[in-house]
């Protein structure tokens, strides 16, 4: 039996006028990632224009390999180099489509929602996709044509993409609660 990929959400807030060293440790740490038995990619999302919190991502074939690569020596040495360059880590294991929605809250957004979060991710990066290589890809049969496009574009979306779109759309899929007299559990905190 196999077991699923793992994705592990890492969220760094960088530690006041140190932004652009922050960038630097982050790449380092995607570099230092692919050497590792298991490794199937990672990617740094920047925080808006205003903001400080990016988001990295890393991809593992399973648990075991995550693992590996967590409790590594030289992943330690990295760590320990990035001591005053962040505010308040957060991290979060997933796996599955349904955790790009909230693996920790209480109530996910309706399928049509995330049917929607994901469309307005893979539209336009379809359509450019298509813009780009439309030409090439056109002189090919059906099936070969259809297997290089979504070679090329599931990854961009999946790891990408989709994290971004249902990012900035967070506050319509998970809308804020009504007021109750009983407060609300298992909601992630900001």
């Amino acid at each position: 039996m196999s077991t699923p990929p793992v994705t592990l959400m890492v969220s760094r807030r960088a530690a006041h006028g140190r932004y652009q060293d922050l960038l630097t440790w982050l790449h380092e740490g995607e570099q230092l990632a692919t050497d590792f038995t298991g490794y199937l990619g990672s990617g740094i999302l920047a925080p808006p224009g205003d903001g400080d919190e990016f988001q990295i991502i890393f991809r593992f074939t399973s648990e075991q390999t995550m693992h590996a690569w967590e409790h590594s020596a030289s992943r330690r040495a990295w760590l320990q180099r990035g001591d005053g360059l962040f505010e308040r880590p957060r991290e979060q294991r997933v796996s599955g489509i349904d955790d790009w929605f909230g693996a920790n809250t209480v109530q996910k957004p309706p399928r049509w929602k995330q049917a929607v979060a994901i469309w307005l991710a893979f539209f336009p990066v379809s359509l450019l996709f298509n813009l780009i290589f439309g030409h090439w890809l056109g002189a090919l049969d059906l099936l070969p044509r259809v297997l290089l496009s979504t070679l090329g574009l599931t990854p961009v979306m999946v790891y990408v993409f989709i994290p971004l779109s249902t990012r900035l759309l967070a506050s319509w899929l998970h809308p804020a609660p009504a007021a109750s007299a009983e407060p609300t559990r298992g909601l992630r905190s900001r």
